[in-house]
Parts: C-alpha cells; sequence; structure tokens
C-alpha cells in the first residue's frame, strides 16, 4: 500500500506526516539517507513524500517529491554538510530584535541572501517593539536600511498584540516559515497568532543574554485558511553554502539596482575605480551596515570552499 502526505514534523529518526487529516509516524528508507550524502536531513519539514507499509504495518518514506524551493544553511563551521531547514515554502519571515536579545545584522542579511538565492519572497518581523518605545531613532534607521534594501519590515510586540493580526492575514493560505535567533518570541508569535496550537516558550538566559532554545525540531501548524506556519528552532548562525563570491552581490537587491552602472562589467565592489556600488555606499544611498556584510561574507566564507 503506497499513500502520499505532507511531512509536518522531523525529528531526524522519527517524521510525522499528514495525510488526509491523520498524522502519521514514519520512519525513512535508508537509500534516501544515502541519496542526501550532503545534507545533515535527506527528508525536511514541508516536503510531500510517499509512504509505503512494511512487513511490520509501519510507515516508511520511501520517496519525496521534487521541492519548489527551500531554506538551506551551512550545517556547522567549517562543514561541508548542508542543513536544509524547511521545503516548499510560499513566504519567510525572520523575526529580529534589536534588545533581549540583540539579533546580528549579519544574521539577517545571510538569512535574506538565501532566501534571494532561492527565490523565497520574505518579510522581516521587528519583534518585541514595546520595549523600544524609548529608542525611536533605532527603530526608524532599522527601516530605513532594510525598506530601503527593498524588504517589508512589519513592527511587531507578540505579549501586546501590535501587528500580529496583519501577520496572521498574510498567513492565511500560505505556507510560511518563520525563523530567527533564539529568544525572539518566534513560538509566542505562534502562539498568540492562534492560542490553540502548543507552543512551548522560554525566557532569556540571564549569563549570556541570549534565548534559550525553546522549539527542539521545525513543526509545521495548520494555521487560518488553508495556511501552514513552520515554527523553526533558534537558530545562532546562518552559514551561505552553495554561493561563490562572484555572485553574492546578486542576492542584495540594492547593488543590483546600481550594478549596471560600474564602470566594469566585472566589477566585484569592493576596490575597482568607478564602482557605482560603492559610490552609493559612500552617498548613504545604499546602508553601510549592508555593505559591511557583503564584506565580512566575501572574506569570512573564503575558508569553506578550500
Amino acid at each position: 500500500m503506497s499513500i502520499t502526505g505532507l511531512v509536518i514534523r522531523a525529528t531526524g529518526s522519527w517524521y510525522e506526516v499528514l495525510h488526509e487529516g491523520e498524522r502519521l509516524q514514519c520512519r525513512i528508507r535508508g537509500r534516501l539517507r544515502l541519496r542526501g550524502t550532503r545534507s545533515t536531513n535527506p527528508v525536511v519539514v514541508g516536503d510531500t513524500v510517499h509512504l509505503e507499509s512494511d512487513e511490520r504495518g509501519e510507515w516508511v518514506i520511501c520517496d519525496i517529491a521534487p521541492r519548489r524551493n527551500y531554506i538551506i544553511r551551512r550545517a556547522s563551521n567549517l562543514s561541508k554538510e548542508s542543513h536544509i531547514i524547511a521545503a516548499n515554502i510560499d513566504r519567510a519571515m525572520i523575526v529580529v530584535t534589536l534588545v533581549e536579545p540583540v539579533t546580528a545584522l549579519e544574521f539577517v542579511d545571510r538569512f535574506l541572501i538565501t532566501c534571494e538565492a532561492y527565490k523565497v519572497p520574505v518579510t522581516i518581523l521587528l519583534a518585541k517593539c514595546d520595549l523600544l518605545q524609548e529608542a525611536p531613532e533605532a527603530v526608524a534607521e532599522f527601516h530605513r536600511t532594510y525598506e530601503g534594501a527593498g524588504y517589508e519590515v512589519i513592527d511587531i510586540s507578540a505579549t501586546e498584540g501590535w501587528g500580529v493580526e496583519r501577520v496572521r492575514q498574510m498567513l492565511d493560505g500560505k505556507v510560511t516559515l518563520l525563523s530567527g535567533n533564539s529568544g525572539v518570541g518566534k513560538s509566542t508569535l505562534v502562539g498568540r497568532i492562534d492560542p490553540s496550537l502548543d507552543v512551548r516558550t522560554g525566557e532569556i538566559s540571564e549569563s549570556f543574554h541570549k534565548g534559550k532554545h525553546t522549539t527542539t525540531f521545525s513543526t509545521m501548524y495548520p494555521i487560518g485558511d488553508g495556511g501552514y506556519i513552520i515554527d523553526t528552532p533558534g537558530i545562532k548562525g546562518f552559514g551561505l553554502i552553495d554561493i561563490e563570491d562572484k555572485e553574492l552581490w546578486h542576492y542584495f537587491p540594492e547593488m543590483i539596482s546600481r550594478a549596471s552602472e560600474c564602470r566594469f562589467y566585472n566589477c566585484t565592489h569592493t576596490h575597482e575605480p568607478g564602482c557605482a556600488v560603492c559610490e552609493a555606499v559612500k552617498e548613504g544611498e545604499i546602508a553601510f551596515s549592508r555593505y559591511e556584510s557583503y564584506l565580512k561574507i566575501l572574506d569570512d566564507d573564503d575558508k569553506y570552499r578550500k
């Protein structure tokens, strides 16, 4: 007997698959592990999979339907393996905080680059805005940086309910990935969007002022009118994979819009005379923090390609 279902939870050993409203506990067939030799997780949340019943009556994932897209990162420092966070996504939302904890802008930029590379529309959720009422200049600067790069930024506070309804409306009928560092309030936001969902939340670690991990495995929850939201484990770092130095700038929309004005067609936007991108940075038309991320990624990620 063979059936098709949607992977809604992946632990690495067992997978929860939704089939006609029923949740099935499944294992994966060994050959699927071999197929994903460069990936730590050959089957991910969001995958459409084909199941067969084995001799013991247990369900086994025997094949994966082609993915239309996915979000991927390097598995660990200096690793050549990849880790796919989720697949078949209509939209990604990255939750960012400027306080308790502070999200590094380079982390945000790396996530956005991956979304650009794999053609996943992305929205930035600036969370815990109730804690930023005395720092309006920081909020305004963040908006200038990322709206200037072409991204939608929504101010939210899951505890106060600010912006939650706007986010909820964006989820209807879509598969949405929710990602970010630990402690930024992803699980709190999911619980606020739909209080009936059993989503664990945690507090901030006082010793390191970083978020404690609350979501252990990626989980897909049904939301609204036929939509799903994928709540992911908190991510500390976001190593890029399969993006070459020469193509990196292609994933910065604000660089793309100016690159045609560069003197040299193969400009790297680092040192060449007549570089329109560098000039835009000097003039403040491209945020320096974004350009700084570009240079850091060029420098830091070279070691991964050796």
